[in-house]
Formats: structure tokens, C-alpha cells, sequence
């Protein structure tokens, strides 16, 4: 598979501030890969570096492969902060500006302003707009010129429910059309649904990367108690298949298992078969949260 995006042993120093340090990644193409950190951590830095806004101190990015040059980045669409539209202009002037700026020969205008739902709004001015088809005209501008790759920062910042949803509902669509998408966010949420590839950064340190089902992996966990906390202790720590086994701020002991596989009636059986009667015994599922926090606490 074609990587589209390859970043080697890259830092960045501000004086003092190490934004980042030795990340590595690599974003096949037709992935829609998610660059995922509280904020802070460096993610806006790396989206920097990649568009060459910002100079690395060490390290490299390749671009389809090559060194990069105005050619490769002209292939890339970007969205990194909200583009300076003119308010008293429509929708559709001022896209036909943004592609006279990237210099683009006849723009299918009207087709990107269908791609983004902005059709019927395309000669109503920009100002009359909700805050989520200002972002949708942002992304529009983004696709003048029809770019292979795509680059986010925190996409759907600042909007609200149905401005989210409109967001990543174009961006599964772009995705569905061969489009790489590379975007930055602070919500486990978005990147869980819509990102096929998640890269976690702390502190600018990249912790872990690959396959979001692989890097947020929901654990089934089921908690019990007895009167015996040392014999349910010993008991738990025979217990076939569980992955991993802790205490509870509550006092009750936490039994993780992988997705799908947690069985009540079998736990309370090996209990039971070890001399113990549970006298709470309830399964829950792990959330996103607590995996994000445990990848990025102290």
C-alpha cells in the first residue's frame, strides 16, 4: 500500500519547550488517520511541520514518498485554522478567490459547493451562514483543485451537535470517495467514529499508533465483592481468560476482559467452586475515556 505521509525521528524545540519529540508515523493512503492528544501535546505543531509552515530542529517528512516540494503539497488540501472568507461575498465567490489563489484552472466550483451540501446556499453570503456551513465552505476551499490527501485541525471545533454530525458525515464521505484524511482532534469520540488509524501523542511523544480498533480497544470489565477480599483475590487470579485484574476505588475487585467474552454466569460459578458467595457481581464496559486516560496519564 502506498504511504502517503511518512514522518521520521521528528522534533520540534521552541527555546526550551520540546513540542516534539522523535515521533514517527507512516498514513497509507485511503486511510482516514486521526492524530489524536489532549491539547498541548503537539498536534498542530506536526500538522505545521508537514505543510512546511513550521521548520523542524531534527527529523524529516516525506510526501508520497519524496522529499517534499511545492508540487506534492499542492496535492493536499488543508483546513488548519478558519480561512479568512469575505463576509459580503457568496459562498461561491469566494471559492472562485481561493482558487484563483491556488492558481487552479477551471474549478468545478459548483460540484465541490454539492459535495459539501452548500448547493442551494451557494449565492447567499457568507455571512448569513451557521457556524457549520462556514466550516463546510472551509473544507469546501479545501477541496478546490480535487487534492488526494486532506489535512484537519480539530475540524469540528466550536460547533454544535449538528454541525459535528454534518462534519463527519463529509469527512466518512470524502473518505468513502479515496480521499487519505489526516486530522487532528482532542475528542476520543470524533476519532473513534470516523478515523480508520489513530496516532495518540503526549507531551509531543508519540505513545501509540495504528489501527483504532487495535489502539482503543474497548475491554469488557466485570466487578464483584465478597466478604473475603483475600480469597476472592486469590480466587480472581486463577480465573481463566481475563486480561487483567486490579481493585476498585470502591473495594471491589475489577476483572477485564477482551471485547465480548466477559460471562457472569461462568464467574460467579469459578466464585462459587472456590468457596466464596459474591455478594455484587456486574459487568461493564470499558470506555473510551479511560483507555485515552490510561495511554496518557503520568
Amino acid at each position: 500500500m502506498q504511504v502517503v505521509l511518512e514522518i521520521n525521528n521528528l522534533s520540534k524545540n521552541y527555546g526550551p519547550v520540546q513540542a516534539l519529540k522523535n515521533v514517527n508515523l507512516q498514513v497509507p493512503a485511503g486511510t482516514v488517520y486521526g492524530i489524536l492528544g489532549p491539547n498541548g501535546s503537539g498536534k498542530t505543531t506536526m500538522l505545521g511541520i508537514i505543510m512546511d509552515i513550521l521548520r523542524p530542529t531534527l527529523g524529516y517528512v516525506k510526501l508520497f514518498g519524496e522529499t517534499p516540494n511545492e508540487h506534492h503539497r499542492k496535492k493536499i488540501g488543508t483546513l488548519l485554522e478558519t480561512p479568512n472568507f469575505y463576509h459580503y461575498l457568496s459562498g461561491k465567490e469566494n471559492l472562485e478567490i481561493a482558487a484563483a489563489i491556488k492558481g487552479v484552472a477551471n474549478p468545478d466550483i459548483d460540484g465541490v459547493l454539492e459535495k459539501v451540501n452548500l448547493a442551494q446556499r451557494k449565492n447567499s453570503k457568507f455571512q448569513t451562514y451557521s457556524l457549520g456551513m462556514k466550516q463546510r465552505l472551509a473544507i469546501a476551499s479545501c477541496l478546490v483543485g480535487n487534492p488526494e490527501v486532506m489535512v484537519f485541525d480539530e475540524p469540528t471545533n466550536g460547533l454544535d451537535p449538528v454541525g459535528i454530525a454534518e462534519i463527519r458525515d463529509l469527512i466518512k464521505k470524502l473518505a468513502r470517495e479515496g480521499k487519505t484524511i489526516i486530522m487532528a482532534s482532542h475528542l476520543l469520540d470524533e476519532v473513534e467514529k470516523v478515523c480508520t488509524h489513530v496516532a495518540i501523542l503526549k507531551k509531543g511523544v508519540m505513545i501509540a499508533s495504528g489501527h483504532v480498533d487495535e489502539i482503543l480497544v474497548q475491554d469488557d470489565v466485570a466487578e464483584v465483592s465478597a466478604d473475603d477480599g483475600h480469597a476472592l483475590l486469590q480466587a480472581l487470579q486463577v480465573m481463566p481468560g481475563k486480561t487483567n485484574l486490579h481493585p476498585t476505588d470502591e473495594g471491589r475487585m475489577a476483572i477485564h476482559f477482551p471485547p465480548g467474552t466477559a460471562n457472569l454466569a461462568a464467574l460467579n460459578q469459578h466464585c462459587f467452586n472456590h468457596g466464596l458467595v459474591l455478594n455484587y457481581l456486574q459487568i461493564k464496559r470499558k470506555s473510551l475515556e479511560m483507555k485515552f486516560l490510561e495511554l496518557t496519564n503520568e
